[in-house]
């Protein structure tokens, strides 16, 4: 296990720690071929791009989506997005675990073929009712958590740390808003051209050909040589993973459900009660019973604790931003959801370069430096849209909020797989995946869950909106601010430790 001071100290060499899993990793055999190698990164990094278009679509095309099944309640709504963003979040332990088991490739084109699949059947469900589309966001969320980790994965086992590793990291980054992005231009466009089912087919069609491309174009990643005297059931953690599930699945519908039926309705917060019982005992089982964790405790640090951290309450603030961002326009502003998509385009230019800056950033500024700056961007970025005039010219606290907002994003999602990739032994990649992007999309729907109770107490009934939205980002800047306050700490506690190693370095060479 790596000190404080070996994940984040920074170098002109780069942390030291790389230095030290170069060692132990026996990385993938990378495509030579220039035109391989891009199309390999390309079809990698399609699994964000994806991931945060079947968010996008759950978000932009909301009140379209909605009005076709007649539904209007806010908490209702709400389900579109957080459906998916739940079982993304929820499934992406045990989805790192399969594939550091049994390897990377297979389960990145099973998660292609299986979010196109659930994508084709949201579409259909126009034909039937809310609560079977609510059920497919859910399925689709399945397969992006089977598409993120292993991705990743692949691309940590196929790079050795240093420059090149840290700019693919980031682009892979930085395709976050432009799935977004393009997801709600073509949803707004076929919404008013066509039919917005057509979306999701659409969407469906896409996948189920990156699916193809990845058995092409993907090398083959093997799996480790296992004990055959160890049943599957045991390898993959089934206790840990029924507990761990079971806890998460049962908070996160508590959080999002309150805002729907209230919390004084008993089961709401009876199962929230038995969803921390079960985490209660998902923590018990991997410290005590556990042969092989989902959370490998012995391959943590108390960096990787603060890194984690920062990312749970940077990105539970940027749900809250964009959510309330598309409610903001389209009902106190009445911008059209294609104008909406058009509006939202800077983030994809200001994204990329933040990702390619956090990439030349990381090998010479430390972890805590990055996730500071990054949370200071959230930070600002929702102070500008929550104290915007709703009769303010887009071009003023709106637009310059677009601009900031994708730093906060690119450069702590980057930085933190990057490092985390860094600091795990190969056998445990998929783990080191999957926990950036199980804090990132399970924030995003507890957040979303907790927003929509505050704005459900503050709206007046409904009758003031912008009361509501702005109690909901008011939320968001405390996370945000609490985060850039915990990245403080986590500076100060490095530089402490730092400099207690080199003091101890130099009494070494005096005696």
């Amino acid at each position: 296990m790596s000190s404080s001071a070996e994940l984040d100290s920074p170098g002109t060499e780069g942390h030291d720690l790389e230095l030290q899993i170069t060692k132990e990793q026996a990385p993938l055999e990378r495509p030579q071929n220039l035109f391989h190698e891009i199309l390999f990164v390309a079809v990698l990094c399609s699994s964000q791009l994806m991931a945060q278009a079947g968010l996008g679509q759950g978000i932009v095309p909301l009140y379209t989506i909605g009005n076709s099944f007649g539904i209007h309640n806010p908490g209702e709504l709400s389900w579109f997005p957080a459906a998916f963003s739940l079982t993304v979040g929820t499934f992406i332990l045990i989805a790192g675990r399969f594939g550091d088991l049994y390897g990377h490739k297979k389960f990145v084109i099973g998660g292609f073929a299986w979010f196109g699949l659930w994508s084709l059947l949201a579409g259909f469900s126009v034909y039937s009712n809310a609560i079977f589309f609510d059920c497919c966001r859910a399925f689709q969320g399945i397969g992006a958590a089977f598409l993120l980790p292993n991705s990743i994965a692949i691309l940590g086992r196929a790079y050795k740390p240093g420059l090149r590793k840290a700019i693919i990291f980031s682009l892979f980054g930085a395709t976050a808003p432009a799935g977004f992005v393009v997801a709600g231009a073509f949803s707004s466009l076929l919404a008013k051209f066509a039919w917005w089912p057509w979306a999701y087919w659409i969407l469906a069609i896409v996948l189920l050909l990156y699916a193809v491309l990845a058995v092409v174009v993907i090398p083959y990643t093997p799996p480790p040589v296992l004990d055959n005297s160890e049943s599957t059931f045991t390898r993959v953690d089934g206790l840990g993973s029924i507990t761990g599930v079971s806890g998460l699945v049962l908070i996160n519908f508590a959080w999002n459900q309150a805002p729907v039926v209230g919390w004084s309705n008993p089961y709401t917060y009876i199962l929230l009660i038995v969803g921390f019982i079960f985490m209660g005992l998902f923590a018990f089982v991997e410290m005590r019973i556990a042969k092989f964790p989902l959370v490998p405790l012995d391959a943590m640090s108390a960096d990787i604790g603060f890194l984690l951290t920062c990312i749970v309450f940077g990105w539970a603030s940027y749900s809250v931003w964009i959510y309330y961002f598309w409610q903001f326009l389209q009902e106190l502003r009445h911008v059209s959801p294609l104008l909406a998509s058009a509006q939202f385009t800077p983030v994809v230019v200001s994204g990329l370069c933040a990702a390619m800056a956090t990439g030349f950033l990381l090998g010479r500024v430390s972890g805590s430096v990055i996730m500071f700056i990054s949370l200071c961007f959230f930070t600002v970025g929702l102070i500008l849209l929550a104290t915007a005039p709703v009769d303010q010219t887009y071009w003023a606290q709106t637009f310059v909020s677009l601009i900031i907002m994708p730093w906060g994003m690119d450069m702590s999602f980057p930085a933190a797989t990057l490092l985390l990739s860094n600091a795990m032994p190969k056998e445990h990649q998929g783990v080191a995946a999957s926990l950036v992007n199980t804090l990132v999309n399970y924030s995003i729907s507890i957040a979303l869950g907790i927003a929509g109770t505050i704005e459900g107490h503050v709206n007046d009934g409904g009758r003031d909106l912008l009361k509501g939205y702005r109690g909901a980002w008011y939320l968001g800047i405390g996370l945000s601010g609490s985060g850039a306050i915990i990245a403080v700490i986590f500076g100060l506690d490095t530089w402490r430790k730092s400099k207690r190693i080199v003091e101890h370095s130099s009494e070494e060479k005096e005696s």
